[in-house]
């Protein structure tokens, strides 16, 4: 398997280039040359570690069978894990249905990805004979960051840096990041929103003059974020098991199509999605849900992208972007890998903040892709409705892809709703959704959302109140850079 660039400005790479390098370094982002069709019966019965074996191993063809049997065994282990089956699918109704993606370490669904992606990158980098020290750049909404920290904490010859939009994260996803310790992490609070952050970083990422200079240092530069390849292909198996879990309890027979409700932001876990269903998943559609920050859903609405609106500041705060990077990637897969097409497109989105795909292209889009957003009061009304029939919790962000998927509902095709997130890291709107009492503490809220509902409290925020800040560094946007290289003078 090569990987091409969505820009067609960059030769074809191996696997293990596309890891090392996090995107294409003269602009656009690394994507698969073609995929096979390898979805099968044969996959029923398997657990997560034979599913993910399957598909990793044709996604990753310059791995060895080994490596990659290593990279999964050591991601996903009872250590790191708090059920054998890695994500849980949860029943709502008869066809209804919520994939757990958050029994990781930081209470995430980044955490399948970021569990396995520093052995994916301690492989690349022996392939590619990298003998540099890698300096990992992460811009996070919230939950990347303290997911990329746990996973890359103390990797050798790794250090990471993380920056999150200075009061842009609830309470609970601040301290998980700036307690964090390991000798190689850096978290950085900025003054500016996640767009800010993501722009900064892809920028460092690809400045030439930079790499260079770094490189006489003998440091690189490369990202955990879902732009980098090594972060996205792990989120493709998690599809896989779901859609094996309805077969396997007889929800639906191999070959039904069904549906997905995905709370998007930076469009990494829904493209994954997509990602699978040309991988062979029988997938009808998939629902593409916003918050207020409803960039996307209107792009699927008119086919143009316009980051130029007011931004919200959320109780989904992971989805507060108008910047959906992996939106690249799908442009280009729809528009039949034509680089220089996407090119233009998001060469406007960078110097007008808009661009439009046209009708053609945008009815091929819509084939497989519906889109709706929904206000604050809708993500408590959901939180209150569902925990009010079915007794389950969910967080703000599975709230808004429940609500969409709720409104967007056509007949009885099964739908499952990605559950991006513990309950317990927004425990505040979640217990105004089902009616609890408030208070101005956050941890006081998870111990009464606890009383309450009797949902054990994830362990990545027990305890999290007691333990000391080690990272205070606040930036403006354009001091970024000069962290970036005090953090490599420091090495």
């Amino acid at each position: 398997m090569r990987y091409v660039s969505t820009r067609d400005n960059y030769a074809a790479v191996d696997a293990s280039q596309a890891i090392s390098l996090g995107m294409v370094p003269s602009g656009g982002l690394f994507v698969p040359e073609k995929l096979p069709n390898i979805f099968s019966p044969q996959f029923c019965g398997e657990n997560y570690h034979q599913t993910a074996s399957r598909i990793l191993t044709p996604l990753l063809s310059d791995f060895t069978v080994e490596e990659i049997t290593e990279c999964i065994s050591s991601a996903y282990s009872p250590d790191s894990f708090d059920t054998p089956e890695i994500v849980e699918l949860k029943t709502l109704d008869s066809s209804q249905f919520v994939l757990e993606l958050w029994h990781g370490p930081t209470a995430a669904f980044k955490d399948v990805a970021l569990q396995i992606m520093p052995h994916f990158l301690k492989f690349a980098k022996k392939k590619t004979a990298d003998r540099s020290h890698t300096l990992i750049l992460v811009a996070t909404s919230g939950d990347t960051g303290k997911a990329a920290l746990e996973g890359f904490s103390d990797c050798e010859g790794i250090s990471i840096a993380v920056f999150y939009p200075h009061g842009g994260v609830s309470e609970i996803q601040k301290l998980q990041m700036v307690t964090t310790a390991g000798g190689n992490t850096n978290v950085v609070a900025v003054n500016g929103n996640f767009d800010d952050c993501q722009n900064a970083v892809k920028s460092l990422l690809g400045d030439n003059e930079l790499r260079q200079r770094l490189a006489g240092q003998g440091v690189s530069l490369s990202s955990a974020n879902s732009i980098n390849w090594g972060r996205l292909c792990p989120q493709i198996v998690y599809y896989m098991r779901a859609y094996l879990s309805l077969v396997e309890n007889g929800v639906i027979s191999f070959g039904e199509k069904i549906d997905f409700s995905i709370p998007t932001g930076n469009f990494g876990n829904i493209l994954a999605g997509f990602y699978a269903m040309n991988l062979g998943l029988p997938v009808r559609r998939f629902i593409c849900a916003s918050n207020c920050n409803n960039v996307l859903a209107e792009f699927f609405e008119t086919g143009i992208y316009d980051r130029n609106r007011e931004f919200f500041r959320t109780t989904s705060p992971s989805m507060d972007i108008l910047i959906s990077s992996n939106l690249e990637r799908f442009v280009f897969e729809m528009a039949d890998n034509d680089g220089v097409k996407t090119a233009a497109m998001f060469d406007q989105l960078s110097k007008k903040g808009r661009f439009s795909v046209g009708s053609e292209l945008l009815d091929k889009m819509r084939s497989v892709f519906e889109a709706d957003w929904v206000d604050e009061a809708a993500v408590l009304e959901t939180i209150g409705s569902v925990y009010k029939q079915s007794g389950y919790v969910m967080d703000t962000h599975t709230a808004v892809a429940a609500a969409a998927a709720r409104r967007l509902k056509k007949d009885d095709t099964p739908v499952v709703i990605a559950s991006t997130a513990s309950p317990y890291k927004f425990s505040n709107a979640v217990l105004e959704g089902i009616g609890g009492r408030l208070t101005e503490d956050e941890f006081m809220s998870v111990q009464t959302l606890n009383e309450m509902t009797g949902v054990a409290v994830h362990r990545a925020v027990e305890g999290l109140k007691e333990k000391s800040v080690r990272h205070d560094r606040v930036v403006a946007i354009d001091g970024i850079k000069g962290v970036v290289e005090k953090i490599v003078s420091a090495m």
